[in-house]
């Protein structure tokens, strides 16, 4: 099977709520991906909202590393997976991804708005960064992609309403193969 009919089927087939949200991992990376084409973004960017948290798909009960306390470094997993098949510019803002909630977390608003969820994985990934810190994620060459997808992941957990399906971004994904 090729990676595409993998990660179609994954969508299909997980029906795994997205930790502690009301929504499923797929639907929760789906939405991400619609509020990514809304906002007009690169096919990459898009790309890369769909697939950002597919690190989640390879790791075995993300829910369980939560109970444990511990990080899964799912985007450390889905990076290492799916840049053997897609362009840097889909791969580079998933591997930042959570670093991103780390950055933007320094700002008091962007923090209130974090669901407890969010709130409880920011403490086991690392927590908020530093000015140190901050400064060397800024400099990274897609960083503003990484806050970006970040911005879309964060508002991706709505309930009840219509998303599109996986087979949708086919095209998409194959689009952004090496």
């Amino acid at each position: 099977m090729n990676v595409i009919n993998k990660i179609i089927s994954n969508f299909i087939n997980n029906k795994s709520l997205y930790m502690g949200e009301k929504v499923t991992m797929s639907e929760h990376m789906i939405q991400s991906a619609m509020l990514a084409e809304k906002a007009k973004s690169s096919n990459s960017l898009i790309c890369a909202s769909l697939l950002h948290d597919y690190g989640h798909f390879i790791l075995e009960n993300p829910d369980e590393l939560v109970e444990k306390k511990l990080d899964g470094k799912h985007e450390d997993i889905g990076y290492e997976y799916l840049k053997k098949f897609f362009k840097k510019e889909v791969v580079e803002p998933i591997k930042y991804h959570v670093l991103a909630k780390r950055y933007l977390a320094r700002n008091k608003r962007y923090y209130n708005f974090l669901s407890d969820s969010s709130k409880i994985s920011l403490k086991l990934q690392g927590g908020i960064l530093n000015n140190n810190e901050s400064k060397k994620f800024e400099k990274k060459k897609y960083f503003k992609n990484a806050i970006k997808l970040r911005k879309f992941d964060e508002s991706a957990k709505k309930i009840n309403i219509k998303i599109k399906s996986i087979n949708s971004y086919k095209n998409l994904l194959i689009s952004q193969l090496l």
